[in-house]
């Protein structure tokens, strides 16, 4: 009886509660809050099926990730029942996602026409050097003063370009005035709220300004941007802010509990990390890394190779925040391509072992340049590699190899942003899966050369979103007020190895980095129609000889492991 008795008390003391979608590159969570106190209460997560059709391609299922969100909301309603609380105290639903990942679907049957192109994706690099090509100079940055964005395949507007002119049932849904094309969140939104029957289709002004098509000064689509990469602005969703009511739940346990935050992923982790006074930075280590600094009320553009992008709007009748993005492709992506493509770790948790083992590179730098080059070199044509290999190194130098290259990565991009702002980070606040890497935010430390702070409960991401929407009007039940956030308990790492070291290494990286520029390239190696062997070309023998040492070294590898 008392057991009751004390169950029922807990449910009335939980008081408001506020849910949030994260769906990521690699999986979908579903996360609930105590709206008073910012604690987790439970969670569910499902992993999401990548699947790369060409070299370079990367897909998901539009389908499979709207079911992983129902999934992970059932069972996490389901938790929330066996823990005695009350799912009736779920008063709003933030959603975050995967930014610029495209999508295009049928409005009169609901049916995506074609899977999600994934931000990672690199076949729209012909595309990307057309367009480069016709604009004044070859300049790379021409519409960045409207953007905030270089041309670059990261971004939406040239993979809606590509699925327009690649995929006929695009095309036709387009002319026919079927079409709808949205980022991830849009997708999720307007499933969510009735998909063909009444659903909203919407995106927020953070997802919105990573399309190339979003004016960031007018925070709205640009007619001349549209026009620019030929796009009907009749398919693009509704520009709304980070946190308002858009539409009401029409299934599932949570039906009629609104939604009312979306923020694209690293923009809800700023939130998270309460990020809100000009000059403070987070750095986010997922699928890849995504170091973002508040600049205030007014956009700064970069002179370094850095992004300008909304941080977010809180409320329909608030200001826009900007900031200053350093974006790294390929983070802990490298750790999936180690388990899955050279076999030589089983786990995620098995890298940092190996890495420890020996406790460093010996030499080593990789430079996982799998889909180019990002922040701050914008490098399409870039391709990864691995140097600096003696018959002394072995799969554990391999290994700290790879953590070492996310934190020279992170590195770069911190010197960049000094460089823009002028004023220097004292520390790095960090969230993300790959933080639970103890050693990876001791090397992130050392090179950096400052101290970097984790908070302990490491869901910032979710947090943004599920206090952009307790915090929405109509909703209220989270207080965005500085003096009624809670205080973040955190740990701190502090650089152990002196500067000179860290110098050092940096410099040997910087080195690594230049030999991995302009590999790739969509021009003909041979112009003429002469026959020529492939080692007249000195790059292409470049490719085949070091091909030829990876498989050998692959194989010395694999031989260790045995």
């Amino acid at each position: 009886m008392n057991g009751t008795m004390a169950a029922s008390s807990n449910r009335i003391m939980l008081g408001p509660l506020v849910a949030a979608i994260d769906q990521g590159t690699s999986s979908t969570r579903f996360l609930v809050f105590n709206a008073k106190t910012a604690e987790l209460l439970s969670h569910h997560q499902v992993e999401i099926k990548q699947s790369f059709p060409k070299e370079g391609w990367v897909e998901e299922d539009p389908k499979e990730i709207l079911q992983s969100v129902y999934e992970c909301m059932d069972r996490t309603c389901e938790k929330l029942t066996q823990l005695n609380i009350d799912i009736s105290n779920i008063k709003a639903i933030g959603v975050t996602n995967q930014r610029e990942t495209t999508l295009v679907w049928d409005k009169e049957t609901g049916e995506p026409l074609y899977n999600a192109i994934v931000w990672l994706d690199l076949r729209t690099q012909s595309t990307v050097e057309r367009l480069i090509n016709k604009t004044p100079g070859r300049n790379k940055n021409h519409l960045k003063h409207k953007t905030g964005l270089p041309i670059s395949t990261y971004f939406s507007a040239v993979k809606l370009r590509w699925l327009m002119d690649n995929v006929k049932k695009v095309h036709e849904a387009v002319l026919s005035h079927r079409a709808m094309f949205g980022t991830v969140d849009s997708w999720l939104i307007w499933c969510l709220t009735g998909g063909k029957k009444g659903g909203v289709h919407c995106t927020d002004v953070t997802n919105a300004s990573r399309t190339m098509l979003f004016n960031i000064h007018t925070m709205d689509w640009d007619p001349e941007l549209c026009k620019y990469f030929d796009i009907p602005m009749e398919i693009l969703p509704k520009v709304r802010s980070s946190s308002e009511i858009y539409g009401l739940m029409k299934s599932g346990p949570l039906t009629g509990v609104p939604i009312s935050g979306c923020l694209g992923d690293q923009s809800a982790a700023l939130v998270g990390q309460m990020c809100f006074k000009d000059g403070q930075a987070k750095n986010t280590y997922g699928t890849g890394c995504f170091l973002l600094k508040n600049v205030g009320t007014k956009p700064v553009m970069s002179d370094h190779g850095l992004l300008t992008t909304i941080a977010y709007k809180l409320g329909r009748d608030k200001p826009a925040c900007y900031a200053l993005e350093g974006s790294v492709a390929i983070a802990g992506a490298v750790v999936r391509w180690l388990m899955d493509n050279l076999g030589i770790i089983q786990t995620s948790t098995e890298l940092e072992k190996l890495a420890a083992d020996v406790g460093t590179s010996y030499g080593c730098y990789f430079v996982p340049a799998f889909s180019g080059l990002y922040a701050p070199y914008w490098e399409p044509s870039a391709r990864g590699i691995i140097c600096g290999l003696t018959q002394f190194t072995n799969r554990s130098h391999l290994a700290f190899a790879a953590l070492e290259a996310v934190c020279f990565q992170t590195r770069e991009i911190l010197d960049a942003m000094n460089q823009d702002s002028g004023i220097h980070l004292s520390q790095l606040q960090v969230d993300g899966g790959m933080t639970s890497n103890r050693l990876l935010m001791q090397l992130q430390a050392d090179i950096l050369c400052i101290p970097v702070v984790k908070p302990s409960m490491p869901e910032t991401t979710a947090l943004g979103a599920a206090m952009a929407a307790g915090a929405a009007e109509g909703v209220s039940v989270w207080s965005l007020n500085p003096e009624d956030l809670t205080e973040v308990t955190s740990e701190k790492f502090e650089p152990q190895i002196n500067p000179e070291e860290s110098e050092l290494r940096y410099a040997r990286w910087k080195k690594a980095v230049q030999r991995a520029m302009n590999w790739e390239t969509t021009e003909p190696v041979n112009n003429g129609n002469e026959e020529t062997s492939i080692f007249s070309s000195v790059p292409l023998g470049f490719y085949i000889l070091g091909s030829m040492f990876m498989l050998i070294g692959a194989k010395y590898i694999a031989a260790g492991q045995k």
